[in-house]
């Protein structure tokens, strides 16, 4: 899988989602500000001193980026990993038992899929404590079920192919077929949902911030700043553009990132 005959659009979006991680990681080094402290004026245009304007309070837009990015990235990076972590291990798990073991796991994830997640989030997050470890766990056990559904369907059809077969008859363990031949041949696929499933984690997370039981202020998010903003834009302001567009343009690139993992997923079934 050489990136070097990867198309444009697929570098590109590398390139985009790598310097999203940078500036995640070491962008609050360098911030101009802190994320709360108020510099200037309510939505001061964009200027030399402040590169992206101000928000509704007075604070630097592009500091609270810089901040927003790093918070937005970590707690859907977290969640999605947890909800990997989760619906891989019970997906493969019920596919290779069967029996009364996938039938009461397949029946538990129907039924948390059966409740819209973004109603059912909210109503969680209604009545506990708000806070990064609380959003982190509501979003990766609402996502696990997806997650589930995939691992399952991937892990079914490989389960009987005859080398998974002949490690049954060697009397491996069935967590040695699920780490050692199942997973290693189904990694790719995996991959590639992992992208879209981080791409929803953020848009979700943004969602939840956006209605007022995500990322609590004074903290930033992308999702929070777009709220905080909207009003401006019936002034012509454009501070809740700003955090909209970097949603929109990360979901993108990681679109464009898995739609080329999944091409060469193709290309390689193809050619086998």
């Amino acid at each position: 899988m050489s990136l070097a005959r990867a198309p444009l659009s697929a570098k590109l979006g590398l390139f985009v989602v790598i310097f999203y991680v940078l500036v995640a990681v070491f962008g609050p080094f360098v911030s101009p500000h802190s994320q709360s402290e108020i510099v200037g004026g309510v939505w001061e245009p964009i200027s030399s001193k402040f590169w992206l304007g101000t928000d509704n309070v007075g604070r630097d837009i592009l500091s609270r980026m810089i901040f927003g990015t790093r918070t937005t990235l970590f707690i859907a990076f977290l969640a999605t990993s947890l909800s990997f972590s989760w619906g891989i291990l019970t997906g493969f798990f019920a596919a290779v038992s069967g029996g009364w073991i996938d039938q009461v796991l397949s029946r538990w994830v129907d039924l948390l899929m059966a409740f819209p997640t973004l109603i059912f989030a909210l109503v969680v997050l209604s009545i506990v404590p708000i806070n990064m470890t609380t959003l982190i766990l509501v979003m990766a056990v609402l996502d696990s079920t997806r997650v589930f559904r995939i691992a399952r369907a991937l892990a079914a059809d490989t389960a009987v192919l005859d080398f998974v077969e002949a490690a049954r008859l060697r009397g491996e363990s069935t967590l040695w077929i699920i780490f050692r031949e199942i997973l290693p041949n189904t990694l790719t696929p995996l991959i590639a949902e992992y992208g879209l499933r981080f791409s929803f984690a953020v848009l979700f997370l943004s969602s939840l911030s956006f209605l007022g039981l995500g990322v609590q202020p004074p903290a930033a998010d992308w999702g929070g700043m777009v709220r905080d903003n909207s009003l401006g834009i019936t002034f012509g302001r454009t501070a809740s553009l700003i955090p909209a567009a970097a949603l929109a343009i990360l979901t993108v690139s990681v679109n464009f990132v898995v739609d080329w993992l999944l091409d060469k997923t193709s290309d390689i079934r193809n050619q086998g």
